[in-house]
């Protein structure tokens, strides 16, 4: 070998390291501790795929699940919808454009915790603003917080709030992209609003829609510190997320081999997801 070549080979080695010690060597060792029924304070033990049996009849697994496939029905569509709607609008031409941009983007950057505090503060039961409101109105306080629904409704328009900003950076750079030439000759045939919407816009901005999209489901999957922050998964486990049931799991019942085994699962799931938006993307840069 060259010396050329032992010198780039040398210059990888602290790439290698790092993902050999970060994500090869803690992916390895969570497909033995899954194996296992090791919890801290014990003596562990093989028990083969008996945790990954166990998932499919755990009411905990079977409710995070549900509650993560719920939030994720009710979130990612309205946050579609709405970041569309902003990025159509941010292309017109009006005073203050630059300004709604920047309003538009901002909630992306707040930190999930302190968006939750801040949560807790406006949905608070007892002298909440806005709860006191609705009491002005007529409509009485709503127990945003103690109520299953209505804690799920939180949950929800908070990330609603913060994940808006993220599509909506994704959507309007999809149609600045846009070739100005195909608009102008559409025009020229007598084509405008709608249409040219329909016609035009949709078709060539799907396949971005369809990758932020999933790149926000992948998100959605994930999501934990906003909800712990807000409800700590309550009242009961009404809003405790897969994530958070990893979590509790884990790092409060201590059974590591039955959460390495749900950990698993969930990179299975978002390696799926991951495949299909690079997929996207891929055939995005092809046109």
């Amino acid at each position: 070998m060259r010396k050329e070549e032992k010198v780039k080979y040398l210059f990888l080695l602290p790439s290698v390291a790092l993902v050999l010690s970060f994500v090869i060597f803690p992916l390895i060792y969570s497909v033995f501790l899954s194996l296992t029924n090791w919890q801290i304070g014990r003596e562990l033990s093989f028990i083969g795929l008996s945790n990954y049996l166990k998932i499919f009849t755990d009411f905990r697994v079977l409710n995070s699940l549900e509650f993560t496939l719920k939030f994720i029905a009710l979130t990612v569509p309205i946050e579609a919808f709405l970041a569309l709607g902003l990025a159509l609008l941010s292309q017109k031409s009006f005073t203050g454009n630059k300004v709604f941009r920047i309003l538009c983007i901002l909630p992306f950057f707040a930190s999930p915790i302190a968006l939750s505090y801040l949560g807790i503060t406006i949905f608070y039961e007892e002298g909440g603003p806005l709860n006191n409101i609705l009491s002005l109105i007529g409509v009485g306080k709503i127990p945003w917080i103690s109520n299953p629904t209505y804690a799920f409704l939180s949950v929800s328009l908070l990330d609603i709030w913060q994940w808006t900003a993220f599509l909506y950076v994704i959507f309007l750079a999809g149609l600045e992209s846009l070739p100005k030439d195909i608009y102008e000759a559409a025009m020229v045939d007598g084509a405008s609003g709608w249409r040219l919407f329909k016609s035009i816009t949709l078709p060539l901005l799907l396949p971005i829609i369809t990758t932020g999209v999933i790149f926000k489901v992948i998100e959605s999957f994930k999501v934990f510190d906003l909800i712990y922050a807000l409800t700590g998964g309550g009242p009961g486990i009404s809003t405790e997320s897969y994530t958070m049931y990893i979590y509790k799991t884990g790092l409060r019942f201590f059974r590591m081999g039955y959460a390495a085994s749900l950990s698993l699962i969930l990179l299975i799931i978002l390696s799926i997801l991951l495949m299909l938006a690079m997929i996207r993307l891929r055939r995005v840069y092809e046109v």
